[in-house]
């Protein structure tokens, strides 16, 4: 790990995580609400990553995440941001529908951006770390070798192993799949709290978060949909420059193809996520 990490040291009461904001406004505002509802400081508000992506306001959305306070690391999309790169580095199959897309929303999104909201992004590290309830964790966006690593519920044990080996944690926050999940083995915890800027693929337009905390001395987490105003997103994203695809997936809650996913997370498009 010879990026740049920051070490927020140690972390008490509820955490909210969450990931791929991917420009959506509406999203982000509820979830802001969410977290001061539930009385969650912005510094215990983590963002795996990917604030700007396939929405219609990467403008407003940068913005409020700094003026917010919430705490994020790099997406990919953050990182080409910053490097002027041409592509949103997302290791999308050249020619595939994703990568086709990404040729829409990417300049979209690169030509919207202030300089004031790009220098933000330039602030934000390639990894978080933070002890909760006596456990190390380590934020990342993919993995901790790749950025752009697609890392799934399915995906062996073997391909999450180093990541833990590599920060020496307990537990990893990642993002970049675009689902939510989970999974403990040999006391190690793997989660993704998804992502709040395009549905989970489940049929439903709610979008999803976790929250984290500590229970009689033990740590526990928990999944949860983010209702938001939805109907207003694609409405915005219905401007004849965005994907109308990702528009029309905002209102179905099913995405236009399954090319990311492994066969088992495919087979799961439409049905209800039990987490």
């Amino acid at each position: 790990m010879d990026n740049k990490t920051i070490d927020l040291g140690k972390r008490t009461g509820k955490m909210l995580l969450f990931g791929g904001v991917y420009s959506n406004l509406q999203a982000l505002e509820a979830l802001k609400t969410i977290a001061e509802d539930l009385s969650i400081s912005p510094e215990n508000c983590i963002c795996t990553g990917d604030i700007v992506g396939y929405c219609a306001q990467p403008e407003e959305t940068v913005q409020l995440m700094k003026h917010w306070g919430a705490k994020s690391i790099l997406g990919n999309v953050e990182e080409q941001l910053n490097e002027g790169a041409n592509d949103c580095g997302c290791d999308f199959t050249a020619g595939s529908r994703c990568d086709s897309f990404s040729k829409l929303w990417y300049p979209y999104a690169q030509s919207k951006l202030s300089k004031d909201s790009l220098d933000y992004l330039k602030t934000l590290p390639d990894f978080l770390t933070f002890d909760y309830a006596g456990k190390k964790t380590t934020v990342v966006h993919g993995s901790t070798s790749l950025i752009s690593e697609f890392i799934f519920k399915s995906t062996v044990w073997e391909f999450k192993k180093p990541n833990f080996e590599a920060t020496e944690s307990d537990i990893i926050i990642a993002g970049h799949c675009g689902l939510p999940f989970n999974e403990t083995k040999d006391t190690k915890l793997w989660l993704n709290p998804g992502v709040i800027g395009m549905p989970a693929n489940d049929g439903s337009p709610n979008v999803w978060y976790a929250i984290l905390e500590e229970k009689n001395n033990a740590l526990t987490f928990s999944h949860h949909p983010l209702e938001y105003d939805y109907k207003l997103t694609n409405t915005l994203m219905s401007n004849g420059i965005l994907p109308e695809a990702y528009a029309k997936t905002i209102l179905s809650g099913i995405w236009d193809n399954t090319e990311i996913l492994p066969q088992k997370e495919s087979a799961m498009q439409g049905l209800t996520l039990v987490l």
